[in-house]
């Protein structure tokens, strides 16, 4: 038996490793997710038929409970909720670990013999990471919610705090393992875990979410790791060592989207950086100079008789929930000869792939999605861009104002373009909290307005033409 087990947890991670490449392009991505899911089930069969469970009535209640609340969630969350959902998924990994790995502890324990050194120490490592998943993962879905403000929280002495519970949970995770029949040091190691979990994420802004959901992804998974070794579950380890390399190499790729150091991310308190004052007196000069508006009816005109057009979608056309309506359009000017594509920033939206799977929604067909390094070439020989509620990603700053916060980060070339529109509701600045310079170039105009009602005022118009 103890065979089949473990072979079901190689045929489970075989499925994992083919579903994770499946869901590198959005072609693919659906099946990649079937197999993985497929994978799951076979792991939690061969887990379940593992002798060492001794009652199935709690795990049959607890799966059809979490069955159903996941059902739930995902048909009614709206995919401008997506990134909270996520965040609140890796919360729970990591909470399952923490649980997982104190049960263990309580099971272990005896007052009249020393708990062997690998196995303390895979359980404070689990209840150390789970706890930090859980508790940063839940003021990250806060965030992203608006329960919390999304701006960084910062004092003084925030990193020695820091520092000091790191070392003050270490000190304990040491002390239990020379005595570990101590209850009351026990709670304290994860109450500073939780601590520390919600220290570390609150100095980070909203716009750095998205990496923020990327690393707790990762950690979620280091603790499911961390939690198989714990009680001896390859299935386990493997899964959780996949989830974990997945999503620090998602880190990596978002860090430098967003031009971050992965240490800064790590240490907490970036993306809370000052405008410096010359980019500030940029930012007047820009004010002063003022916005060109355009009506709905003369960027249908233009519109409908350039010949190539790129659609630059952002988290204003994810709230508005306008992926509908932006694929009519494209599909009218296409019919009337122009070539339409997408520019998808790797950071567009609030977490990674937001706006594939947004207009995956509204069949928009996949080989029109252009990731950043492909479509770039292409804004030079573009006859309008139209920008939808996408700010930060689009900014000159970022290769014109060393002293921008936004300097180095790699942005799509949409200033290149012969004419840009630019959908938004206001001149409100974006996440990184700085003027456009996009929005004040000449052959920018402005239409503004929410971006829905936008598009389908520019559809009636190019219809009439």
């Amino acid at each position: 038996m103890r065979s089949l087990i473990e072979l079901a947890y190689l045929v489970a991670a075989v499925l994992f490793i083919i579903g994770l490449k499946r869901l590198s392009h959005p072609a693919t991505a659906r099946y990649g997710n079937r197999l993985s899911a497929v994978g799951m089930l076979i792991a939690i069969v061969a887990t379940g038929l593992d002798q060492q469970i001794v009652s199935f009535r709690l795990i049959l209640l607890g799966g059809v409970i979490g069955s159903a609340l996941g059902l739930w969630m995902a048909r009614a969350v709206k995919m401008t909720a997506m990134p909270q959902m996520v965040g609140l998924f890796n919360g729970f990994g990591g909470g399952a670990s923490l649980l997982v790995a104190a049960g263990e502890w309580h099971r272990l324990v005896r007052p009249d013999m020393a708990m062997p050194a690998t196995v303390a120490i895979t359980i404070y490592a689990s209840v150390l990471i789970g706890a930090v998943t859980f508790s940063g993962s839940a003021i990250a879905a806060g965030k992203l919610q608006e329960v919390i403000s999304g701006r960084p929280v910062l004092f003084r002495g925030q990193h020695v705090l820091n520092l000091a519970l790191a070392l003050g949970v270490v000190g304990i995770g040491a002390a239990l393992t020379v005595g570990p029949d101590l209850p009351a040091l026990f709670a304290a190691l994860i109450g500073l875990s939780l601590v520390l979990g919600v220290l570390l994420v609150i100095p980070i802004g909203g716009a750095d979410m998205p990496v923020v959901i990327c690393l707790l992804n990762s950690y979620s998974g280091l603790a499911a790791a961390s939690t198989g070794f714990v009680i001896g579950n390859h299935g386990l380890i493997i899964t959780g060592a996949l989830v974990g390399a997945s999503g620090i190499i998602l880190t990596q790729i978002m860090c430098k989207a967003m031009n971050r150091s992965l240490a800064n991310v790590l240490f907490g308190g970036f993306g809370a950086t000052a405008v410096a004052a010359g980019s500030a007196e940029r930012a007047k000069a820009l004010a002063a100079r003022g916005v060109r508006q355009i009506s709905a009816e003369d960027a249908a005109m233009l519109l409908a008789y350039a010949r190539s057009v790129i659609v630059v979608p952002g988290y204003g056309l994810a709230v508005s929930q306008a992926q509908h309506q932006v694929r009519e359009l494209a599909e009218l000017l296409e019919k009337k000869g122009a070539t339409v594509k997408y520019a998808i920033h790797p950071v567009a939206g609030r977490m990674p792939g937001h706006m594939n799977v947004l207009l995956a929604e509204a069949n928009v067909p996949y080989d029109e999605l252009f990731d950043m390094d492909q479509i770039n070439p292409e804004f030079d020989r573009c006859d309008v861009a139209l920008v939808i509620g996408a700010n930060d990603v689009v900014n000159p700053a970022a290769r014109n104002d060393p002293q921008s916060p936004l300097w180095g980060m790699p942005i799509l070339d949409v200033d290149k373009s012969q004419n840009v529109v630019v959908m938004k509701r206001s001149m409100n600045p974006g996440f990184a909290g700085v003027e456009n310079e996009l929005f004040y170039d000449r052959k920018t105009a402005m239409l503004f307005g929410n971006a829905k009602d936008s598009l389908q005022k520019l559809i009636t118009e190019v219809k009439a033409l």
